[in-house]
């Protein structure tokens, strides 16, 4: 994978290339000890800062404008508010909604890494090329000191526990994601009296796991957050730092701790235009507006989910329904992850109207927002019996038990 148009990745590239970020990520899976996101001020530049938040579809129609605004934007990322990982529909479907858009854009996400393994081979299957994981300490008593707390599920650890818990999930996705191609970035954050000596460490043991770049951040105090008293590190600190580090892997040394709406190019605050913008989107009503259909010739609606090897996809112009797009479907195979995809391969969609569905898919694809209909007949007659909200033909097919057990109604092949 090319690093030289991806201003974060390459320091020339900053001079003649911008980047985007997109604040979908509401929430985040842990507490660092100098993270405080409940304020915000347009002129402040730091990670978790955002004027607003946008939902996936706010976010594609929002990039279609910048893209169109300027032509040097090259990659589009998301780094927060939160943690892009933490609660991954919002941030796996907005990648996938610029994907189709923009195969021409590059995708990046920065995350702390705790969910990572988790989510290491979606990411990698959305053609994600660039992540910024930020780990700060590879040991774990050292790591238990910079989190207040980490959430594991339902579960809240705190000191060593947090430590070594965040630390194996972080070697892992890094693992994962550079066995997949994904070039990966180390944000560490250099705390005085915390892991100054540290961070060198940090660098050596990543770059065994085949890393591309690190990035030696200094703190930022805030106040209020347990670090908010210490002293930002001076730029001699940070230069020995850095050049230690450099014995293992190259650094960039341009970062300027963008915020998570940040746009343009780095090191230049955003324009009061490129705001109203921003902002003008946060506040366009949230737009599901298409609906899919599973059809075998495309006139009627009679094809089991699992058998659908591409979707339909129609949107009303004027008063008629037409097709805008054919989908393909996600590969058969994978379980709960197959409809996890299509929910995100469907993020405009408000319903999937198919014949037949079994009740796992159904309540996948029911989490991710869209709400799939079983009915048959002419595909018009279904769509505009949905859109008056008029009850749907129900299907003819009776119910059978599958090969797997499992109540079906179509062929029940390729269910998986």
């Amino acid at each position: 994978m090319d690093l030289a148009t991806h201003p974060c990745f390459d320091d020339t590239a900053r001079l003649r290339y911008s980047r985007l970020h997109l604040p979908v990520a509401a929430g985040c899976n842990v507490q660092c000890n100098f993270c405080d996101r409940r304020f915000d001020c347009a002129n402040e530049s730091r990670p978790g800062v955002t004027s607003v938040l946008l939902t996936p579809d706010q976010a594609a129609h929002y990039v279609d404008e910048v893209v169109e605004r300027d032509p040097t934007l090259k990659v589009v990322g998301i780094a927060g508010p939160g943690d892009p990982l933490a609660a991954p529909n919002a941030t796996l479907s907005t990648l996938q909604a610029v994907r189709m858009r923009h195969p021409e854009l590059l995708l990046c996400v920065a995350t702390n890494g705790l969910a990572l393994p988790a989510h290491a081979a979606a990411l990698a299957e959305l053609n994600v090329s660039h992540v910024t994981v930020t780990v700060s300490a590879v040991d774990p008593e050292l790591a238990g000191e910079i989190y207040d707390w980490v959430l594991d599920g339902k579960n809240i650890l705190r000191g060593r526990d947090a430590g070594a818990l965040i630390l194996e999930r972080q070697l892992a996705g890094i693992e994962s994601l550079v066995r997949r191609g994904v070039l990966v970035k180390i944000n560490s954050i250099l705390i005085p009296g915390v892991n100054d000596h540290h961070v060198p460490e940090v660098a050596r043991v990543l770059a065994r796991l085949g890393v591309a770049r690190f990035n030696c951040m200094p703190l930022r105090p805030v106040q209020g957050t347990r670090f908010g008293s210490l002293v930002e590190p001076t730029r001699e600190e940070l230069a020995r730092v850095r050049h230690d580090a450099s014995q293992h892997l190259p650094q960039m040394e341009h970062c300027s701790r963008c915020r998570a709406d940040a746009v343009g190019r780095i090191g230049h605050d955003p324009s009061p235009e490129q705001l109203i913008v921003l902002r003008r989107h946060a506040d366009r009503p949230d737009d599901r507006h298409r609906i899919a259909v599973a059809s075998h010739e495309g006139v009627l609606v009679n094809q089991h989910l699992g058998e659908a090897i591409e979707f339909q996809v129609y949107e009303r112009r004027g008063d008629s329904f037409v097709l805008a797009e054919l989908r393909p479907a996600p590969d058969a195979g994978g379980g709960v992850r197959r409809w996890e995809q299509l929910g995100r391969l469907l993020h405009d969609c408000r319903a999937l109207l198919v014949s037949t569905a079994g009740p796992k898919p159904t309540e996948v694809l029911a989490r991710t927002g869209l709400q799939v209909i079983e009915t048959d007949g002419l595909i018009e007659d279904a769509l505009d019996s949905f859109e008056q909200g008029r009850p749907l033909a129900k299907p003819r097919n009776e119910k059978f038990k599958c090969g797997k057990g499992v109540d079906c109604g179509g062929t029940g092949l390729m269910c998986g």
